[in-house]
């Protein structure tokens, strides 16, 4: 038995594409090992929207130099974003690689593998042509993903699974490094899209995660039909066996009324926006080249607010971009305060070569003010995570429960401590049993924090020894 390792870094569309590419390698009598000591294959499935997460990919491949002399036939490979972005500076760096292959080609990577341990030692490049090496459309077909195969095995539960509805983007924020490793923005056609989510869902996925580099913006046309993104949360939503349906990552400008329809007016559809405003200042989202100004960021929050009072809205944002003044940010902790985030992801900035920003912006923000920044942000969103999580105290939510959580004992001989998401997309913990994993059950909160509510499953059953029902009120 051929055994396989792979290690994945980055956003839900890597955590997809490693699914992809282990289903197509147990096609070839792969099994996954979780030790590098142990594997056929070594396979690294990269990010480069940081710097820290490529360092962490060269470090891991630092790691196997001794490995590769002694198991010369031992196949190690880089795939993904920072293998389009680096290249042939990848065998430069570790000349024992014996494969870089970017995004777009995953699906040649079993037969990478056969010819790399046939001819150990001739080193293997697969990437896609940059936007500026031929004609739109050839540009295109080499960026084209694939999705044929399905391995549940590599998903955090069998019951959830990412669907990829289009690929690319062409929005060349100055300082995003995907337009150049993704390629040009492209849909995938509606009814692949449907025929693929009716597959996961005969296979007993009960929730859908729709992946985008921005996912609402998608657009097809087939036939005499085109479809928008609306209609396509329609088409999926009459999936049987389907309950829940979410989507990331959206754009502000194309958050149109009707996809605010679909949302409200679909049972289905997770209550919950990933929408990144990036910064609070309209200089900054100017040198961003975001497309949009605060004032049409707000307008579009507030607009989702009045069509779904309780949806849950989270963003991202940077800090310490380049020229960002105290006063800049401070308009973005005055925006986090006005919209109240359910949470926020916060990144200080990171200079990527190839991006705009790198060729035309200086990274002139020092690092302790970058990192205070970072901190202060990120203080003012775990005040509003906790104070809002508040207001479920006492009440009952709907949980899709995931498994058991990251602290639960797994060789506990009693109850277990399980956790899973509400229909507006937080977190719950609560002490349950393994069968209960995969069904959505009502659990009444008795606590929160920031990150997590705390509660326990409803039954008929429950006495007031185990939760008191007296007060509990429906939050979803």
């Amino acid at each position: 038995m051929k055994k396989l390792y792979i290690e994945t870094v980055g956003c839900q569309m890597n955590l997809l594409d490693s699914e992809l590419v282990v289903a197509s390698l147990r096609k070839e009598g792969y099994e996954l090992t979780n030790s590098t000591a142990d594997a056929d294959t070594v396979l690294f499935n990269t990010c480069s929207v940081r710097q820290h997460a490529e360092d962490k990919i060269y470090s891991a491949l630092g790691r196997l130099k001794d490995a590769k002399k002694q198991m010369p036939n031992k196949v190690i490979g880089v795939m993904g974003c920072m293998a389009q972005k680096d290249q042939r500076l990848i065998f430069q760096r570790a000349p024992y690689v014996d494969i870089v292959v970017g995004p777009g080609q995953l699906h040649q990577i079993p037969r990478l593998v056969r010819e790399a341990r046939e001819n150990p030692n001739q080193q293997q490049l697969e990437v896609s042509l940059g936007r500026k090496d031929g004609a739109v459309e050839t540009i295109k077909r080499s960026h084209e993903s694939f999705d044929p195969l399905r391995d549940p095995t590599m998903r955090p539960t069998p019951f959830q699974a990412y669907v990829r509805i289009q690929i690319g983007c062409d929005k060349f924020c100055t300082y995003c490094i995907v337009p150049s490793v993704r390629g040009p923005e492209q849909s995938r056609p509606g009814s692949q899209i449907v025929a693929e989510v009716q597959q996961l869902a005969d296979e007993g996925c009960k929730e859908v995660t729709l992946l985008g580099q921005t996912v609402n913006s998608w657009r097809h046309t087939e036939g005499d039909r085109t479809w928008r993104f609306s209609d396509l949360l329609h088409a999926v939503h009459e999936v049987a066996g389907i309950e829940r349906i979410k989507f990331v990552t959206s754009y502000p400008k194309d958050m149109t009324d009707d996809v605010l329809a679909a949302v409200r007016d679909l049972p289905k559809c997770v209550k919950y926006l990933h929408v990144p405003a990036q910064h609070g200042s309209d200089t900054q989202l100017a040198r961003m080249k975001r497309g949009y100004t605060i004032a049409d960021y707000r307008e579009m929050h507030d607009r989702a607010k009045k069509w779904m009072p309780n949806v849950a809205i989270t963003s991202d944002f940077i800090v310490g971009f380049s020229g960002e003044s105290e006063e800049d940010f401070q308009q973005t902790m005055d925006l986090v305060r006005e919209c109240r985030f359910k949470n926020s992801f916060i990144f200080k900035y990171s200079e990527r070569p190839g991006t705009k920003s790198a060729d035309h912006l200086p990274d002139d923000i020092p690092d302790e003010v970058k990192r205070r920044r970072n901190n202060e942000l990120l203080a003012l969103q775990n005040q509003i995570s906790e104070e809002d999580n508040q207001r479920f105290l006492g009440q009952r939510v709907q949980v899709l429960i995931e498994g058991p959580s990251k602290k639960a004992d797994p060789n506990a001989a009693g109850p277990l401590q399980l956790t899973g998401r509400t229909l507006c997309d937080r977190i719950v913990v609560f002490e349950g049993n393994r069968r209960q994993v995969g069904q959505t059950l009502p659990v009444a909160i008795y606590d929160a924090n920031a990150h997590t509510l705390f509660g326990a499953v409803v039954t008929d059953h429950v006495g007031p020894e185990v939760f008191s029902l007296a007060g509990v009120s429906s939050a979803e």
